[in-house]
């Protein structure tokens, strides 16, 4: 199958969505062509879902920066909080930069079923995220308990309660698991914020690129919607938004 016809059936739930393959020649051109830095410089952090299916469908070409430091646990939240935003912070290239790409997936398999993929070997679709559709299902049938968060399950239980928060906006939503997606989503970015704003980075630049990552079949390969992509001078403390510009480059 051919790039834009992969794309035809993203761009039904998704219509700015790119390859992440191509995202990331996009941002590597970025770091060579602006800010003048090599990839090596960069050190990686994700927060993006502990799903084996991420790290299947990760570009190869991501390996020419530093890392990644992994700090996302289930659907994306970055669990590792402030000691992991610390500890990946003072590994980083003194003269380089941070780069941190954040936020949930979902899945929207060849036959253009959102919430689902076909993974290899399987003979039928299973759920992506599988996190989100559980925490969906159990919101829709009124199991989860306000304030409820355990040891044994924290992270599933904190997904709980995100979706909680909104949960007449989710279930009224034409599609459930789409809008249940974007509120996760909400939640990630504005958590990466504030652990950014909160921590020192002894190098130039931090770039902030958040994303819903749209997982496919095994042959499909995997998509981007990118929501935020920005960077701050870390010297001038000046914050540049480039995210109309990095959409509307070609694709």
């Amino acid at each position: 199958m051919k790039k834009r016809e992969k794309l035809n059936i993203i761009r039904k739930y998704y219509p700015n969505a790119i390859t992440t393959i191509d995202g990331v020649n996009k941002l590597i051109d970025f770091v060579e062509g602006v800010l003048d830095l090599e990839p090596s410089q960069i050190m990686l952090a994700d927060s993006i879902c502990s799903d084996d299916v991420n790290s299947i469908q990760y570009p190869a070409r991501t390996q020419e920066f530093l890392g990644p430091f992994k700090m996302g646990g289930l659907d994306g939240f970055p669990f590792t909080g402030l000691t992991g935003m610390g500890a990946f912070a003072s590994h980083v290239p003194d003269e380089g930069a941070v780069f941190i790409y954040y936020g949930p997936h979902i899945g929207v398999s060849k036959n253009g079923a959102i919430g689902e993929i076909h993974r290899f070997g399987q003979s039928k679709n299973s759920g992506c995220c599988g996190a989100a559709k559980g925490a969906l299902n159990k919101l829709v049938n009124n199991l989860v308990e306000e304030g409820n968060i355990t040891e044994m399950d924290y992270q599933m239980n904190t997904i709980e309660q995100i979706l909680l928060k909104e949960k007449q906006r989710i279930i009224t939503a034409e599609i459930p698991i789409k809008e249940a997606t974007e509120v996760i989503y909400e939640a990630i970015d504005k958590r990466i914020l504030e652990l950014a704003k909160a921590t020192k980075y002894n190098c130039k630049y931090v770039i902030l690129m958040g994303a819903i990552l749209i997982n496919s079949d095994s042959d499909m390969g995997s998509f981007n919607e990118i929501r935020r992509f920005e960077y701050v001078n870390l010297e001038t403390k000046e914050i540049t938004d480039l995210t109309r510009n990095f959409n509307n480059l070609d694709n």
